[in-house]
């Protein structure tokens, strides 16, 4: 019995935080939070939306890029 990969997915939430949305509560700047994470914005999970709703959504699409139905995998 070989191991293939088929297929990779991915998910993120829509809603999407910018640092000037943070800034905004905070008293910093869109430069600064950058200047000290290298980031600009974020994905927020919704509420109701948890880590395994999302693995469950990217396992989704996995399956989708491979042609596959979940009973064809053995192993996520």
């Amino acid at each position: 019995m070989g191991i293939r990969i088929l297929g990779t997915g991915s998910y993120l939430p829509p809603r999407i935080v910018t640092n000037d949305d943070i800034a905004k509560s905070l008293d910093t700047s869109d430069e600064w939070i950058f200047s000290h994470t290298g980031i600009h914005s974020r994905h927020v999970a919704d509420a109701g939306e948890s880590t395994s709703t999302m693995a469950a959504k990217a396992a989704q699409k996995a399956m989708e890029a491979a042609h596959v139905q979940p009973e064809d995998v053995g192993l996520i």
